[in-house]
């Protein structure tokens, strides 16, 4: 026979006792609060994504890139042309207008002027190791003030070192409706007693440094001269003469 002080406890107590419980209700909350239990915050891993690749870093990469390579050139360039310098020392040819003989100056009967001068041009090469090739292409014009009274071309031929060459040239021209202008020719001699005309040379060239030849270049050659008279078959003095000289790439 079992004592009096021996209990036995049903399984239900025992599991009651052993197994933690978990309240519905959150502490310090009480059931009749009225409100929903709260739903706890999940927290949920943060990625970091990877920053978009810069388009300013490849734009500078490419500028700096362009610079250094004009830079480069640039400099080899510049030391090209020094040592080319030093080496040929080259100097800008010289011109002068030295005759000028007017072989025909008439005015016909329905205001056409005639005109045909005879040019003497000198062509000095300075340079010791520079050649000079006249190619085609050429003009050379004689013109009072702006308008043109004749014109004409030089002969191809090469210019050697430290040559002076003296070139004969015909100009011809015809001027339609030209009363006024004869007119105001012949009162500028009378008041001034000399007239001022301009010579204009334009010329293709190609320069021969040693056994080089290099691209072509043009030679504008500009030459204010002062005659005394428009006598036809008459050499006419020349009392001023100056010319400009401007090269062209």
């Amino acid at each position: 026979m079992m004592t009096d002080h021996q209990r036995i406890h049903p399984a239900n107590d025992l599991e009651s006792q052993t197994k933690p419980t978990i309240p519905l209700y959150p502490r310090n909350t009480s059931k009749s609060d009225g409100r929903d239990p709260p739903i706890p915050k999940r927290h949920f891993p943060v990625r970091h994504s990877q920053p978009p690749k810069k388009k300013r870093s490849c734009c500078c990469r490419f500028l700096c890139c362009t610079f250094t390579i004009l830079l480069v050139l640039i400099i080899a360039i510049s030391i090209t042309i020094g040592t080319l310098y030093l080496v040929f020392r080259p100097k800008l040819p010289k011109y002068s207008v030295d005759r000028l003989r007017i072989a025909q100056f008439n005015l016909s009967d329905n205001n056409n002027l005639f005109v045909t001068f005879d040019v003497t041009v000198t062509a000095r090469n300075p340079n010791k190791k520079i050649g000079i090739y006249y190619v085609s292409g050429s003009n050379i014009s004689a013109l009072y003030k702006e308008t043109e009274l004749c014109e004409g071309s030089l002969p191809n031929f090469y210019q050697g070192h430290r040559n002076i060459t003296v070139l004969n040239l015909p100009l011809t021209g015809q001027t339609q409706d030209a009363t006024g202008l004869v007119n105001t020719l012949q009162q500028q001699l009378q008041e001034k007693g000399n007239l001022p005309l301009n010579i204009k040379v334009n010329q293709n060239v190609r320069v021969k440094i040693g056994k080089l030849k290099l691209f072509r270049v043009k030679f504008h050659v500009r030459c204010e001269v002062v005659v005394d008279s428009l006598g036809a078959d008459n050499d006419i003095s020349i009392s001023d003469s100056s010319c400009k000289f401007k090269l062209r790439l």
